[in-house]
Order: C-alpha cells, then structure tokens, then sequence
C-alpha cells in the first residue's frame, strides 16, 4: 500500500502482516504492564478482564493501522488512542507520559523480533537497524517527541537491557496478568490458553517472568523450545492469506467502523 507511512518490505510491514503476532500478544502486553505505571493505568481504566477480545481487537488494530494502513487511517486512529489516553490518569500517571510511550514501542519491537526470529530467522544488524528506526513510530505517531526515544538500536540495546534490569512489577501488574492469562473466552476458545500461556511465558525476558512469579522448570522450557522448533517448521509453510489472515480482518472491520455513518472508534487500543 504506496500511501501508506511505510513499503511493504519495510520490515515493520514484514513482521507485522504475520498473524503469529496475536499469540505473542500476551508477552508483549504482559511485557509492558511490568513497568508499574503502565500497570496501574491499565488496571485503573482497561477494561481487558470485561471484554478480553475486545480489547484485543483494538489493540491489533491499531497496529496493523500504523504498520499497514493508509497515512490517514494511521494518523486518525492514533490521534483517537491518544484522546482516550488523555483520560487515562491517575494519582503517579498519565498514560501519555512520553516515558511510558517509550516502552510501550519497545516492547512490540522487542517481542517482534523474538518471534519472528524464532519462527523464520535471524536479523542482521543493518535490518535490526532499520526495524528499530521503523518502530519509532509507535511512539512518536502517538506525541512523544522523538528526541527521547532511544536514537539508534545501540542505544535501544541500552535501555531496554537496563529497564529488564531494574522494573520493579507491581501488585497492580501481576492482577492484570492474571486477567490476561485467564481471560473469560467462549468455550471453543478456551482449548487454545495453556498453549498461549507457555507462549506468553517463553517469550517473556526472564527477570520480568521471575518477578511475576511464573512457574519456569527445566520441562516447561522444553516444551517451549519442542513448540517453537515445530512452529518454525510448519508456521512459514502456510498460504500467506492464512498468515495475514489477522490483519487483513481487522483492517477490514476497522475501515467499515471508520466509513459507517456515526461509526465510532472509541475502542481503539
């Protein structure tokens, strides 16, 4: 899509279009939900143990509108997350806080490239250069002036190793966590949580899996490892309208909100 704020083999396109994306969800909101401020807005205001997919919904979409959508849907989207966010406030934060805005980004490009490398392959440093460049947008499209975004992936390294390093999770953390790994699904869905759960549980950095408590043995290892190794065999071998099956869905749903007379898009992350 030429309009659009990236090509589609920009990087940030290529991993995103990857439906896989939605099981490693859970990493990447469980991830962000361990900085406490993050936490308690989440907890304070969500309404992810209400409506899990729901939220979820709005989440994706609001991705796959930065990453995959047109300039106008990106930017329209973002500009309404950033609206419900100026009501997401409490006693120690805001949810538009450029510092939390920071994280947040670095978790959906670090739990990117951890599950794309593990199902397809490595990335070299220019291409985790430019992904990392890329993925600056889901902070700055959302205010956060991009002079306090980490300037080069170097210094993303930086930052990130010392945020694993010194997050302190909260008790508002480890109750949005169980929301998320208990989620109130439909009965046919419900089959599919352990294996989202030892999915949320591998993916996550293991100073942050510790603190939350997680149950982390020899044997549960290696059945991520056995379920990674067979995702990677099977995974990449799919049509790819399988594989973007999620995106081209909620792209789908987002556009008729989006066109609907009197649609609304107060939902959106």
């Amino acid at each position: 899509m030429s309009n659009g704020l990236f090509k589609d083999d920009d990087l940030i396109r290529v991993v995103a279009r990857e439906g896989i994306l939605i099981a490693a969800g859970g990493a990447a909101s469980l991830l962000q939900t361990a900085h406490p401020k993050v936490a308690q807005g989440v907890y304070d205001h969500s309404y992810t143990a209400e409506d899990p997919l729901g939220r979820l919904r709005g989440t994706m979409q609001w991705v796959y509108a930065v990453s995959w959508g047109t300039r106008e849907e990106a930017e329209r989207l973002s500009a309404v997350v950033t609206r419900m966010h100026d009501q997401v406030t409490g006693p120690d934060y805001r949810a538009n806080d450029p510092e939390l805005q920071v994280w947040v980004a670095a978790t959906l490009f670090a739990t990117g490239v951890h599950i794309y490398e593990a199902l397809f392959r490595k990335l070299d440093a220019a291409e985790l250069t430019a992904y990392y460049e890329q993925s600056k947008v889901f902070a700055t499209i959302l205010g956060c002036p991009p002079e306090l975004v980490p300037a080069t992936y170097e210094d993303f390294r930086v930052y990130y190793a010392d945020m694993l390093a010194t997050l302190k999770i909260s008790d508002a953390s480890r109750a949005v966590a169980e929301q998320v790994l208990n989620p109130d699904l439909p009965w046919y869905m419900r089959p599919g949580l352990p294996t989202i759960r030892l999915i949320t549980a591998g993916l996550m950095p293991a100073p942050i899996r510790e603190q939350y408590g997680w149950h982390w043995s020899p044997a549960r290892q290696a059945r991520f490892t056995v379920l990674m190794r067979a995702l990677a065999v099977v995974y990449p071998r799919l049509p790819m309208r399988l594989r973007t099956l999620p995106r081209d869905y909620y792209l789908s749903e987002l556009r008729k909100r989006m066109s609907s007379r009197g649609g609304t898009l107060r939902r959106a992350a």
